[in-house]
């Protein structure tokens, strides 16, 4: 059984024996960033699944792109507070965000539900690039850094994070890359197509159907280990220690009771049991990375731990 299938059917057995009948008939969720990236495809992927699975009827996505999910984030926060119906998609790069943006609002504003996904970080080049593989684009970064230009998400985010640690495991200072943040995955996607930049790094996601079409080159993927559902080679066996992992997360709006945070996380935790949802992870190269409660909150308070040190190494934080 793949891991995909034995997750979905441990999840699948907790929800039978212990969640009650859902009460929700109504959602929204906010993708703080334009369509296109990997929140909006969360949040799309986590109304689909809902709908099909008869789980909610009527769910709604909102868009609301900018300064990596801090200005969707204030912005939920400002005009959600008390509602049990709201949530909104982050993860490990809205953490980056709040601390290179010095963002009046954080995560501990809203109330975090459960992690979701994992996905690790891919990077790509025009098909028609002379970039080969890991050791073209470290010798580029090491003759000027600064010609060697890369397309992410936001600043500080991983995928910045990603090509960071890729410098300085070629011997580069991370501080000296020339790194373009996009709001989303589309205006990224867009520029590395167009040939506007060197390279581009994201969620293998974001870059499956180009890889696929032969329009993009994957250089490496920042897992420790191949993985099956892409045949690019990992930097680690190239010999560039880069191991990184994306994930994202759904949180609801601040003030809601604990009876009404209860209800969400037991129906968060039936999609992440469906086969529904474990069949799409698998195609778009999602590992279900589910947790929730004590354990999650521990987890997102030494991730933004970790990442503010991360972020000093940049240059991009105090």
């Amino acid at each position: 059984m793949s891991r995909f299938k034995l997750a979905g059917a441990v999840f699948a057995g907790a929800a039978l024996m212990g969640a009650p009948a859902m009460a929700i008939d109504s959602l929204s969720i906010m993708a703080p960033a334009s369509p296109g990236g990997g929140w909006d495809q969360t949040a799309r992927t986590i109304q689909a699944t809902l709908q099909n699975e008869g789980l909610v009827s009527n769910i709604q996505v909102e868009n609301v792109a900018g300064a990596g999910g801090t200005i969707g984030l204030q912005q939920f926060i400002n005009q959600s507070a008390g509602d049990p119906t709201a949530t909104i998609i982050g993860g490990y790069v809205m953490v980056g965000a709040v601390i290179a943006n010095d963002s009046p609002v954080g995560l501990d504003d809203i109330t975090p539900l459960a992690r979701l996904t994992g996905e690790y970080e891919i990077v790509v080049v025009p098909a028609d690039s002379p970039i080969q593989n890991a050791d073209d684009l470290a010798e580029m970064l090491r003759n000027d850094p600064g010609s060697v230009t890369w397309a992410g998400g936001s600043a500080g985010g991983v995928d910045h994070i990603a090509a960071g640690m890729f410098a300085k495991a070629a011997g580069v200072d991370p501080a000296l890359i020339n790194y373009i943040p996009y709001s989303g995955g589309g205006e990224a996607l867009a520029a590395i197509l167009g040939g506007q930049v060197t390279a581009g790094v994201s969620g293998y996601g974001e870059f499956a159907a180009q890889i696929e079409a032969g329009e993009l080159r994957p250089i490496g993927i920042t897992a420790p280990e191949r993985q099956e559902y892409t045949d690019a080679p990992t930097f680690v066996e190239q010999g560039y220690e880069v191991d990184v992992q994306n994930w994202r997360m759904i949180a609801a709006a601040p003030d809601i009771t604990d009876e009404e945070k209860a209800e969400l996380v037991d129906l968060i935790q039936t999609m992440a049991g469906s086969q529904a949802w474990n069949d799409e992870l698998q195609t778009r190269g999602w590992v279900n990375t589910y947790m929730d409660g004590p354990a999650f909150e521990e987890y997102l308070t030494n991730a933004i731990a970790s990442t503010t040190a991360i972020l000093q190494e940049l240059g991009i934080s105090e």
